[in-house]
């Protein structure tokens, strides 16, 4: 395992290694630009979305994988496009989902040697370099977000969208939590942090956590209804990008 990680660390670009030539510095720099670019042409276009977060490594007979390609369904019905991280598993559920029941589906996949490539149940995807622009990229174009279980990945987006919303640089979007059963510990500890006073109890009332369907789609819709016009798609091409 050792040996394995050593590797992997060796044949991927290390860029928080320290100071570096300032000529490397620079290149960085544009290169995170090109990724930004790449990014904002190829998605501008996609129409409001709700992001769906999750594991990769959930099959098609697991009981999550079926939650999250019922989710997809839904959000296709509410109207909005289907985001998520373009891979296998919950990300491959809720695209399909959407694909298959007439919606937009549109994927920000991560450039790995090791994991992932893109699902085959999305109109568009957008392959990406740099795991802190992926993140941008799948909060920039959304309404709400919803988070299916998954590991150090989903916890990660999860926690930073939370993080966004509770200090206000993000406002009104809903984050339902889909597994009860699966994160029932973690709100146990959560609870804990609200005793312990490291969040505060109104911090709790960002997150809707939900096994239904159907309830998840209604504390969504609540919240659209509430902030948000959604507009219709623009018909037309700007810059070269296809509509």
């Amino acid at each position: 395992m050792l040996e394995d990680f050593e590797a992997r660390k060796i044949s991927r670009d290390v860029y928080l290694e320290g100071p570096k030539s300032r000529v490397s510095e620079l290149s960085f720099t544009f290169d995170v630009f090109r990724q930004f670019i790449k990014g904002f042409r190829k998605l501008h276009f996609v129409g409001p979305c709700i992001t769906v977060f999750g594991s990769a490594r959930f099959k098609e007979d697991h009981r999550y994988y079926q939650m999250a390609r019922e989710m997809g369904a839904a959000i296709a019905q509410m109207g909005f496009t289907t985001m998520t991280g373009g891979g296998p598993g919950i990300m491959e559920a809720a695209n399909r989902g959407a694909f298959e029941n007439g919606g937009y589906s549109v994927g920000c996949n991560i450039e790995l040697p090791f994991e992932q490539h893109p699902n085959p149940f999305m109109q568009t995807w957008v392959d990406i370099k740099y795991f802190f622009v992926r993140k941008v990229l799948l909060l920039k174009y959304s309404y709400a977000f919803v988070v299916f279980p998954g590991g150090w990945g989903t916890m990660d987006e999860m926690f930073e969208t939370l993080t966004l919303i509770q200090t206000g640089i993000i406002q009104n979007f809903p984050i339902v939590v889909m597994g009860n059963e699966y994160y029932d510990e973690l709100f146990t500890y959560l609870n804990f942090m609200v005793r312990e006073k490291t969040i505060s109890e109104s911090d709790m009332l960002l997150l809707k956590r939900t096994d239904d369907i159907s309830e998840a789609k209604e504390h969504i819709l609540k919240y659209i209804r509430s902030n948000y016009q959604v507009m219709p798609r623009r018909k037309k091409w700007w810059l070269f990008e296809k509509v």
